[in-house]
């Protein structure tokens, strides 16, 4: 991690990634990239269903690759670039062919390396096979939940799971949260770790560089007005009011589980996530 000189207040507490230690080149591949209108935190209604985000600084879209359907192919990395629009860094790669894509980069692979998308391609970092050949132990990411469905779980910076074992058509993986779940071992999974795996240590120093990553303020319940929040309203430091906490929209939260009883994926799962410790 890199620290800026403590030339103003922002500075001193600014931490970040040192970019050029790991970037190669500063201008996208032109053709794998188009605009596209940033809806946040609205739904297709236009109603806002996450609050605090908006704004933000001008993004070009990357098409990445999550489908990985060029088989039995190897493929060359030739750049490893920023992408604005996720935390892992994403590699320009040519195929046997000639044919270029997006993908994300795993953590130790570097420009001229090779990878293999197949069903009976090695195990080691960059190649892409069903979790049925994977052995227990091996971390992987880009997995897919749905067999030729497209990479679903674990693409952010520094993301992995564990595969646990493979038995019945199922391999068991372990998440990143640490839930156990079944995934039919017929599904296609990347070897390695999501590359960027220091992001999760940037200090990002100013409320300024916030809204530029589109990140608008919050507010505390209890400056807002009665319309506004269940806590709003009163004159001074007034107490909540209520036996359970609250959401803006009278949504209980605070030990309330919010998964669906029900849930298609429930049969899936083995162990849930642990509980985490609350910071004192």
């Amino acid at each position: 991690m890199k620290h800026r000189k403590p030339t103003t207040d922002s500075n001193r507490s600014t931490v970040f990634v040192p970019y050029a230690d790991f970037l190669t080149t500063n201008e996208p591949y032109k053709p794998l990239t188009g605009g596209k209108k940033r809806d946040v935190g609205r739904n297709n209604f236009g109603r806002l269903t996450s609050p605090h985000r908006g704004g933000g600084h001008k993004r070009l879209l990357r098409q990445v690759d999550f489908l990985y359907n060029k088989k039995n192919m190897s493929a060359t990395l030739e750049t490893v670039e920023y992408d604005p629009n996720r935390t892992a860094f994403l590699a320009l790669v040519r195929y046997a062919d000639g044919e270029r894509r997006y993908i994300v980069t795993p953590a130790s692979m570097k420009v001229g390396d090779t990878f293999l998308v197949s069903d009976k391609a090695d195990v080691k970092v960059g190649n892409r096979m069903q979790l049925q050949y994977i052995t227990a132990g091996t971390f992987v990411y880009n997995v897919e939940l749905k067999p030729n469905g497209g990479a679903k779980i674990a693409r952010s910076a520094g993301n992995f799971v564990e595969v646990l074992g493979t038995d019945g058509g199922y391999t068991s993986l372990k998440m990143p949260s640490g839930e156990v779940r079944r995934v039919i071992d017929k599904c296609f999974a990347t070897v390695g770790v999501v590359s960027n795996t220091e992001h999760a240590l940037r200090s990002i120093g100013k409320a300024g560089r916030s809204r530029w990553l589109g990140i608008r303020p919050k507010v505390r319940g209890t400056a807002m007005n009665p319309v506004d929040h269940p806590y709003g309203g009163g004159e001074g430091v007034q107490g909540r009011g209520t036996k359970r906490p609250k959401t803006r929209y009278g949504k209980i939260t605070g030990g309330h589980k919010s998964r669906t009883p029900k849930k298609y994926s429930n049969v899936f799962m083995v162990s849930r996530r642990p509980k985490r410790l609350r910071k004192r």
